[in-house]
């Protein structure tokens, strides 16, 4: 039943990403290229949902829908954050998404974006692999 939930949610958020045109590759190539200002205001509307969601998570110690306790802790800066938000723009700008928005394109019948998958799958075991000698 857990699961089922999960992918309700999942399929929800993904018919959200489509129609709000998130993972439209000609939004995202205009707001790299500063030419509207779409896709800033989604952006500055998420920070401030979950900036808002974790005040209130903190303030009344929620819980889960699965009643368990919700854990949020702070995380130490590592300069390999730079590296890796660098190359995860350039990612971006490249192919129109970002993780989450993969499966929605795919979803959506963009079966160009099975392309974005297949690289983020190989970027991925590339870090794992390369892992141990990066900076962390």
């Amino acid at each position: 039943m857990k699961q089922l939930f999960v992918l309700l949610i999942g399929a929800f958020f993904g018919i959200v990403l489509v129609k709000s045109e998130v993972v439209s590759w000609f939004r995202i190539q205009k707001m790299f290229l500063f030419e509207e200002a779409h896709m800033y205001l989604i952006i500055a509307s998420a920070i401030a949902v979950g900036a808002l969601a974790v005040y209130v998570i903190k303030r009344f110690q929620l819980k889960t829908v699965f009643n368990e306790e919700v854990m949020i802790t702070a995380k130490p800066f590592q300069k390999g954050v730079i590296i890796g938000g660098l190359l995860f723009g350039v990612g971006w700008a490249i192919t129109g998404a970002c993780p989450g928005p993969i499966y929605a394109q795919i979803g959506s019948g963009e079966y160009i974006a099975l392309i974005t998958f297949a690289g983020a799958l190989v970027g991925m075991y590339l870090y794992a692999f390369l892992q141990p000698n990066l900076p962390h």
